[in-house]
């Protein structure tokens, strides 16, 4: 099935460009110019990535990023910055982006990073061959992309999700906060670790009796984190 790839970005001659190498790769691409349809446009079900520019017309692209996350969305995110904007960009990731390029960036890496982002988005976990996933009250909806403890919906975060998802999936592994950061956030090179401590303290909070005294998601000091929790039948 042909991929369909929604580029929001207000700049004539980027869109021309992108265009002619999304198609040539044989994606369907459909174009947004002002924040507001953007947004509108990416919240269908049909869109299988967005490429997003931060500085938009009507609505900007971190705010569309935020919006999409507060509904749930969980559609692959790439944002286009320009030179100069890392604390938007970082900001952009913080918010649920799942990668990034910089202006002016060449097709053959932008082609490669969406490969690879359609790539995570549609593989099947591994150990996590089943639907859902219960442990202590809490159960994972892994095809809903939802969680409830005790029935009650948790309000999680898509990239919150994705980081109980991952840990479920290797559960019982030593994972470090830069395996975390390459295989979630999906780029190697990040300002610092300490993201991944501040979802992990924002998960903890919405899954754990005490957060800090953790039962499930468990610090080991200099080495990362462990997830101990096997399914409840």
């Amino acid at each position: 099935m042909t991929v369909r790839i929604l580029v929001i970005e207000d700049d004539a001659s980027i869109v021309d460009g992108l265009r002619t190498a999304l198609e040539a790769e044989g994606y369907e691409v459909e174009v947004a110019t002002d924040g507001r349809r953007g947004f509108e446009r990416a919240q269908r079900d049909d869109v299988g990535l967005v490429l997003l520019d931060i500085m938009l017309p009507g609505m900007s692209g971190l705010e569309i990023l935020k919006k999409l996350r507060d509904t749930g969305r969980t559609t692959p995110v790439l944002v286009l910055t320009a030179r100069g904007e890392e604390p938007d960009r970082v900001l952009g990731l913080e918010l649920g982006a799942d990668d990034y390029l910089t202006k002016p960036f060449s097709v053959r890496e932008l082609l490669a990073r969406i490969r690879s982002l359609l790539r995570r988005a549609g593989e099947a976990p591994g150990r996590q061959s089943a639907a859902r996933f219960r442990f202590g009250d809490i159960e994972v909806d892994f095809k809903r992309q939802k969680a409830t403890r005790a029935g009650r919906d948790l309000d999680l975060s898509a990239r919150e999700f994705r980081i109980l998802s991952y840990f479920i999936e290797h559960r019982g592994e030593m994972l470090s906060r830069e395996q975390l950061l390459n295989d979630i956030w999906g780029y190697e090179v990040f300002p610092t670790t300490r993201t991944v401590d501040n979802h992990i303290a924002r998960l903890r909070k919405k899954i754990e009796d005490e957060p800090d005294n953790p039962r499930w998601i468990r610090t080991q000091r200099g080495a990362g984190y462990i997830f101990e929790a096997e399914p409840k039948r």
